[in-house]
């Protein structure tokens, strides 16, 4: 799955909650922005998904924002459904700073995109040789697979270029990713490091051992030079 980030940030005056009253926030354009995201829908094919991962913003309890972010995570497994996500949520916040502005009969509201994270979308056939020699490499550790999943990893660079990868699985067991009770185990973590010289070592052969199961992509041409 490919991977789009932004930060979102929101900018205005600012100014004292009593005394500047009636200047329009940055946090409330913020939240605007936010509560119009959360209502977008994403299709299930292909699996698109988002989040608002950390808010920021404000300088104390008894000030008007003059400036406030969040940061959007962005996925799909297609980068049609991502790019049309990325226009829907930035049009949101869009939309959220004309909300805030009218809402205060006032123009000093604006918001900015900046882009903190980009990985293309890109695959691996399970018919790749490096997918059947991983599945063969756990089964010789005696290691049960259940499947092949689809997330996001730095594979995504090399697949995006046409070059077959995979992650594996580190070795150990664990689970609650990303939550506050996420949890390891190093149960059998040993086999993670075998698996994956295992799969180096089948891929690339062993003089006098093995030929290897990759074939050697072709050298782009040199250019003729001419004097």
């Amino acid at each position: 799955a490919g991977s789009r980030r932004f930060e979102f940030v929101f900018k205005g005056p600012g100014g004292h909650s009593f005394g500047a009253f009636g200047l329009p926030s940055a946090i409330h354009a913020m939240g605007r922005a936010i509560a119009l995201i959360a209502e977008l829908r994403t299709p299930q094919f292909p699996r698109t998904t988002f989040t608002v991962g950390t808010v920021s913003g404000g300088t104390s309890v008894n000030s008007i924002a003059a400036e406030a972010a969040f940061a959007i995570d962005m996925r799909s497994n297609e980068s049609s459904s991502l790019a049309i996500f990325e226009r829907q949520a930035k049009q949101a916040a869009l939309r959220a700073v004309d909300e805030e502005n009218a809402r205060w009969n006032s123009e000093a509201i604006r918001v900015e995109f900046n882009l903190i994270g980009d990985r293309p979308v890109g695959s691996t056939p399970v018919a790749s040789p490096v997918v059947q020699v991983a599945a063969l490499s756990y089964a010789q550790l005696g290691v049960e697979i259940s499947g092949v999943n689809i997330s996001s990893t730095d594979s995504n660079v090399p697949m995006s270029m046409g070059i077959p990868a995979i992650t594996i699985s580190g070795g150990g067991d664990g689970g609650g990713a990303h939550s506050p009770e996420e949890w390891f185990a190093p149960v059998d973590s040993h086999l993670g490091p075998q698996a994956a010289l295992l799969n180096l070592l089948t891929l690339v052969g062993v003089a006098g051992v093995s030929e290897p199961v990759l074939l050697n992509r072709a050298a782009p041409a040199e250019a003729a030079v001419s004097d």
